[in-house]
């Protein structure tokens, strides 16, 4: 079996507790040697500041390339480009641009009075610096606020023809739920690469709750294998066994690539790459 290229999605901490949390998870899977990590924004903008510390702290330490997640919410199109400007002069020059979930509570997304209007038009204002490696999300399955399956394919092209040079997806439960969807994006005319999400899961039913938010399909042979786990004290072999299997059965498939949500809980996803090959190719330098 080919051994896949990784990369592993943080999210920042938002106590001192959290802030060991992520650097213990960054320790454990640095030395797999992703191709980039990412730090995600949380719902209506809330953890900017904490994003943006938490991308110049993983970069300036670990020596591993980071990819600073950036949102068109509640923020002006002035403001979200200064923030993308301050990653490039900390050295950080891969963006995840989203348009991200508005603040709870608060309904549909609005766009700022003079801020973007949706992903699309930051991807083209990033894009137009000509400093940056863009990334994308994508749907394997319908967006809750999309029409229709179609749309979110045809919506992803707009985001690559607007300047995106890679996707990655939302996670999924079954290869054939990815496989359909890659082929259905080449159909549209799609050749830029598009990186499956994975998300190991550590705890089903926060994973079953967060599937429900996003529009993933949860099979039910997933529900029942969990259940019974769960009687047997077996959930994390079980958790493991899966993912591992989604993982070889994508890499038979044609998929180089893998992109894992580790919640910044990484042993799951560690034990995971290492079955598929993906060992330490060197330790962590310059912790401060």
């Amino acid at each position: 079996m080919t051994v896949p290229a990784v990369s592993f999605e943080f999210f920042p901490p938002q106590n001192l507790e959290a802030s060991f949390r992520l650097w213990d998870t960054v320790q454990t899977l640095a030395p797999l040697g992703p191709r980039f990590v990412s730090v995600t924004y949380g719902a209506g903008g809330t953890t900017r500041d904490l994003t943006r510390d938490a991308v110049a702290t993983i970069h300036k330490h670990s020596g591993l390339k980071v990819a600073a997640h950036l949102t068109c919410v509640d923020a002006t199109r002035e403001e979200t480009l200064s923030i993308a400007d301050d990653f490039a002069e900390a050295g950080v020059t891969d963006i995840v641009a989203l348009r991200g979930d508005p603040p709870k509570g608060t309904g549909a997304f609005r766009a700022h009075e003079d801020g973007f209007a949706s992903s699309v038009e930051l991807i083209e204002a990033l894009a137009a610096k000509g400093k940056f490696t863009i990334r994308v999300g994508a749907y394997p399955e319908k967006h809750p606020e999309s029409t229709d399956h179609q749309a979110d394919i045809e919506w992803l092209k707009r985001k690559f023809d607007a300047g995106a040079d890679e996707a990655l997806t939302q996670f999924f439960f079954e290869a054939e739920t990815f496989f359909r969807f890659r082929d259905a994006c080449v159909k549209a005319g799609i050749d830029k690469p598009i990186i499956p999400g994975i998300l190991p899961i550590e705890n089903f039913k926060g994973a079953r709750r967060f599937a429900e938010s996003c529009g993933t399909t949860v099979p039910d042979w997933v529900i029942e294998a969990f259940e019974k786990a769960e009687r047997d004290g077996r959930q994390d072999l079980l958790a493991t066994a899966l993912c591992t299997e989604l993982c070889s059965d994508l890499i038979e498939g044609g998929v180089d690539s893998l992109h894992f949500y580790t919640l910044n809980r990484p042993e799951l996803t560690r034990d995971v790459c290492h079955a598929l090959g993906v060992t330490p190719k060197a330790q962590l330098e310059n912790v401060a």
